[in-house]
């Protein structure tokens, strides 16, 4: 189970936000969320037994400390993972897209300039 994700709050929520600021805020919940599993998944591998100070609430804490951290990691940006997210998608969300996406278009040899492409040429055979 995912605790700690909402839209009810910040750019997300915001009808009026812009659609880069909404890509910074999942960008975000998202670097929050793996960092938040990948702490789980330490935690799970416990390579040492805590059988003094070992409880169920103490891991519930635990649990509650790592989502935290997780959270204030991805605010803060320590990992860079929500920051290679909105560069990586931020030219699709831009005003700039439409003129990229033709770019990628024509160059791949489709649309209406496009060239038609020759027939390979076969050793030995007919061109």
């Amino acid at each position: 189970m995912i605790d700690g994700v909402s839209i009810r709050g910040g750019a997300l929520a915001n009808a009026k936000a812009s659609e880069l600021d909404k890509l910074k805020a999942a960008s975000k919940q998202f670097e929050a969320i793996f960092t938040r599993q990948m702490l789980k998944s330490m935690r799970e591998a416990k390579l040492s037994e805590d059988e003094l100070f070992g409880s169920e609430a103490t891991d519930q804490f635990r649990e509650m400390q790592d989502s935290n951290f997780a959270t204030d990691l991805a605010d803060k940006g320590a990992l860079g993972i929500a920051e290679m997210l909105v560069k990586q998608f931020e030219a699709r969300v831009s005003k700039k897209a439409p003129a990229a996406d033709g770019a990628t278009t024509m160059a791949m040899g489709s649309g209406p300039s496009a060239k038609p492409v020759s027939s390979p040429i076969v050793p030995g055979g007919a061109e």
